[in-house]
């Protein structure tokens, strides 16, 4: 059972985010998880440390359990329950670790990234999924990080060489220009900007600038990613499209504006093992959508203990 957030019944939620809410899943059961704390969680960088060594390391202090879907992944937790700094060990100073929260680790493994592969993050910062591209890469192939702005692109910079990243290239633009770069990719992650109502849990202020408003203006930038990410992506390639939010303006709707515009988009089955998921939304506020975006991942944050999720695969035939 989830630890429960000290006096967060005076935590209040609004009456149309609960009225949508209560439309789309067992609602209290969602309060419950995101008025809880989430278990902290870190992901072994292969790139400077095999996944043994480093639980050697850490095992004198801290208990770790394996993230059921990640095999670098750890739930992490001190032995004494006296520290949580994870962030102030020497081993995250080295790079031998990334604090990656355990849903946050599957758009990646959806994806599957190969040494020979160009690959781009169209929305990179901070760089847990950038990070998590080129270990699998095994540092090679050519890896694109991108970002729109400046304050966004330092923690990116620093994450990147903290972990030791020498096949990355990190680029400053709106997502949308790379349509006049010429550059075709065998890889795309869109993990889009969006509202974050699945990390309610890790940042309780999303409460309280929750808007239907802000909702559909979010929709409109993550149609205009996704659509710029299928037109650079090469015959065969595959793009995987993500957030952190759980509208399903901001999910099934983008995913299916695009599979609905061009015929040689195909939404792919996604399986991961071990992994707890829920029936994709395919009706929503008065919108039936492709039958065929059964395919995407929902996970909300009561499966499996986590931020909740959504995750798409696309192939471009």
């Amino acid at each position: 059972m989830p630890t429960i957030i000290p006096n967060s019944e005076q935590i209040e939620f609004k009456e149309k985010f609960i009225e949508r809410y209560e439309n789309l899943t067992d609602f209290e059961e969602f309060k419950k998880y995101s008025l809880s704390f989430l278990r902290r969680s870190i992901r072994v960088n292969t790139i400077k440390i095999p996944i043994d060594e480093l639980k050697k390391r850490l095992e004198k202090n801290w208990d770790l359990e394996q993230i059921p879907w990640c095999k670098e992944g750890f739930y992490i937790e001190h032995i004494k329950k006296e520290r949580r700094d994870i962030g102030n060990l020497i081993e995250h100073s080295l790079g031998y670790f990334y604090t990656q929260e355990a849903a946050s680790m599957i758009p990646p493994l959806v994806l599957e990234p190969k040494e020979s592969d160009v690959v781009l993050d169209i929305a990179a910062s901070p760089g847990s999924k950038t990070t998590q591209i080129a270990a699998m890469m095994n540092n090679k192939g050519v890896l694109i990080a991108n970002d729109y702005q400046i304050p966004r692109i330092k923690p990116l910079s620093l994450n990147i060489q903290r972990c030791g990243i020498t096949n990355c290239i990190i680029t400053l633009m709106q997502g949308q220009w790379f349509y006049n770069s010429n550059i075709k990719f065998d890889k795309i992650l869109v993990d889009a900007p969006c509202s974050g109502t699945g990390t309610i849990r890790k940042s309780l202020k999303t409460l309280r600038i929750w808007n239907p408003n802000m909702v559909k203006r979010l929709s409109i930038t993550q149609k205009q990613l996704i659509e710029t990410a299928f037109n650079i992506l090469k015959q065969n390639g595959t793009l995987v499209y993500s957030t952190c939010s759980l509208e399903p303006e901001e999910n099934e709707a983008v995913v299916d504006f695009l599979i609905n515009k061009y015929d040689n988009a195909q939404l792919e089955e996604i399986k991961i093992n071990n992994l707890k998921r829920s029936e994709p939304i395919l009706e929503f506020d008065n919108n039936k959508y492709n039958e065929n975006i059964k395919n995407c991942l929902r996970i909300w944050p009561q499966d499996n203990d986590t931020e909740g999720f959504f995750v798409a695969k696309i192939k471009k035939s």
